[in-house]
């Protein structure tokens, strides 16, 4: 029974002081009491209510423009839009930041934070990776700026993340034509293969490397089994050296047994030349 009286009792206190700090709060933010304001957005951030915080920096930031505390006004007014994950503004605002005042203490962290914005705007590889561009524009403008920040080593990490989301977009989009043109068209085998190539020579160290060789000999071997007797033979050479190239790298690919098939019927059209 006491145990119950104690647990409603601190219940009821919770209620109060929620009650007595919403009123407060209502109070201040309806007022034109810039410094009340001030004091109550800083005791929110504080307090990691950081969308209370939030109301109350965007209503006195204007007023704090070539003051003292304007620094830290906009410094924490940038980063509840982080807090909140409103990503979008989040990154304009630590940009305005930056801008306003370049030589701050806080300008790598700001830095860091508006392209850490851009980065959790950067959609899945399969979907429109314009944000990701950006993101990835933004981050390596700061690890090019701030190499000795505490956050260049997470930088890099996030930089490494979106290259490798680009380069699954473009491997996907070749891989997409490498299986049309087995169902389709030659020439969706010949884009294939310019993809492909075009992927190898921009991004020599992807982790999707020994992939992108492999559907590259996937793609010219359909064209060369499937091309006409006037370029059959030249094709069928520039595949078996697609083979030799994947041998050369991944001696022990992961598509072995896929690649001895296709290089078996590569070698077989071969000896009708041979003959």
């Amino acid at each position: 029974m006491f145990l119950n009286k104690k647990a409603i009792f601190f219940f009821l206190a919770i209620i109060v002081s929620l009650n007595f700090s919403c009123s407060e709060y209502q109070k201040v933010l309806k007022s034109d009491e810039v410094k009340a304001k001030y004091e109550l957005a800083e005791k929110f951030y504080e307090e990691g209510d950081f969308k209370r915080a939030n109301r109350l920096y965007e209503q006195i930031a204007p007023k704090y423009i070539g003051k003292p505390q304007g620094e830290r006004v906009f410094f924490f007014f940038s980063n509840t839009y982080y807090k909140i994950k409103d990503y979008n503004t989040a990154g304009y605002q630590f940009e305005r930041f930056l801008k306003s005042y370049p030589k701050s203490d806080k300008a790598s962290e700001a830095a860091f934070l508006g392209a850490k914005s851009y980065y959790m705007l950067s959609p899945r590889y399969s979907l429109d990776q314009t944000d990701t561009d950006k993101a990835l524009a933004k981050i390596q403008n700061f690890i090019n700026t701030y190499p000795d920040s505490e956050y260049f080593a997470e930088a890099n990490i996030i930089a490494k993340e979106l290259r490798s989301k680009k380069e699954k977009k473009e491997l996907e989009i070749a891989k997409q034509f490498t299986k049309l043109g087995e169902f389709y068209t030659l020439d969706n085998s010949i884009s294939a293969i310019a993809a492909l190539d075009n992927f190898l020579t921009d991004n020599s160290g992807s982790i999707y490397r020994e992939d992108a060789l492999f559907y590259k000999i996937k793609a010219s071997t359909n064209l060369a089994l499937n091309s006409t007797e006037r370029k059959k033979k030249k094709r069928l050479e520039e595949a078996k050296l697609s083979h030799a190239k994947l041998k050369k790298y991944f001696p022990e690919s992961k598509y072995q047994k896929k690649v001895d098939n296709l290089l078996g019927k590569v070698e077989k059209e071969l000896k009708n030349y041979s003959k």
